[in-house]
């Protein structure tokens, strides 16, 4: 592939299915990731979240890399309110020892989705200084510098990744560190990018800036068959919005096909940040968004009900990608 191209998984559940089934069809994607030539498979970490299966991003990692042999994993991200950098560093270093040297620590500040998970998880806030401050303590304990040796030692360099906030961007070039971008920020000005660049200050991990744009792509046959890949993940995020709830996935046959003007407006903004269509529209945006961005590297974030047909998305798009 001319740019790297990455794969993000929420485990995204789905009707009539039990919990279990999407943390297998997260195993089952990392594989042919793979296989199709992938850069790296990341998984997140949400909690009592009904659309989402995993909430342990080190557990999972573990099982995906226990089915793959040479895709790079990781996390995008583990959020470090909720843990102690300590153990997150002990969790990859566990990681690296067992199944060598390919994988990603993302890094993230995010809270719980709902007040009661952040009274359970006992993250009630989350400063950008505490933040910067827990990734620094993360570093030390994986280079050796801390005060405490973790165990197991000496396995070797464990690359760290910033989720992008504005605040993340600025946290990653004051540490040296890749930004990994989505979301509104993505869609802004080349102005919070060309802050990144010219802030960076080069660490012994990266001597220069990195930047990962994640969005959500789908590559289909035609526009309507892209919109109808997009659209359960679309309508999950509006009821999310509308209820407080971010719900399993959908078939595209079971959702209303007449929509409130919240709904529709929710449903809206959700599809106008994804990139989707036949091949020839998804590698005009892409290049747009490239050339916007300067991105060095794309993750694409995309889930729909039907797995095959997210899996054949997955391969489309990596063929539509190393064409650029």
């Amino acid at each position: 592939m001319g740019i790297p191209l990455s794969l993000l998984d929420r485990s995204r559940t789905r009707q009539g299915q039990p919990d279990a089934a999407a943390l297998h069809q997260t195993v089952e994607r990392a594989r042919r990731a793979e296989a199709t030539g992938y850069e790296r498979f990341w998984v997140s970490e949400h909690h009592g979240v009904p659309g989402v299966a995993s909430g342990t991003p080190a557990l999972l990692a573990q099982a995906v890399a226990a089915a793959t042999s040479t895709i790079r994993v990781g996390s995008g991200g583990v959020m470090l309110p909720n843990h102690r950098p300590i153990v997150v560093a002990e969790e990859f270093a566990v990681l690296t020892a067992l199944h060598g040297g390919r994988f990603d620590l993302g890094l993230g500040r995010s809270l719980g989705f709902t007040k009661p998970v952040r009274e359970a998880l006992g993250a009630l806030k989350s400063l950008p200084r505490d933040f910067a401050a827990d990734i620094q303590s993360v570093r030390d304990y994986l280079d050796g510098a801390a005060d405490i040796t973790i165990r197991p030692a000496d396995t070797g360099e464990i690359p760290l990744f910033v989720l992008g906030t504005g605040s993340g961007l600025k946290i990653a070039a004051q540490l040296g560190l890749p930004a990994v971008v989505g979301g509104p920020l993505l869609a802004a000005g080349p102005e919070p990018f060309d802050e990144y660049r010219a802030e960076f200050r080069p660490s012994a991990q990266q001597a220069e800036p990195y930047l990962v744009a994640s969005v959500e792509m789908y590559v289909a046959d035609s526009a309507s068959e892209a919109h109808d890949l997009a659209l359960p993940e679309a309508w999950a995020m509006s009821q999310s919005r509308l209820t407080g709830a971010f719900p399993p996935l959908a078939p595209t046959t079971s959702l209303p096909t007449e929509l409130t003007q919240r709904q529709e407006s929710y449903v809206g903004q959700a599809l106008s940040s994804t990139i989707a269509g036949t091949e020839d529209r998804v590698l005009s945006e892409v290049s747009e968004m490239l050339a916007r961005t300067g991105a060095d590297e794309i993750m694409s974030t995309a889930s729909t009900f039907d797995e095959s047909a997210m899996y054949a998305t997955d391969e489309k798009l990596a063929r539509a990608i190393a064409s650029l």
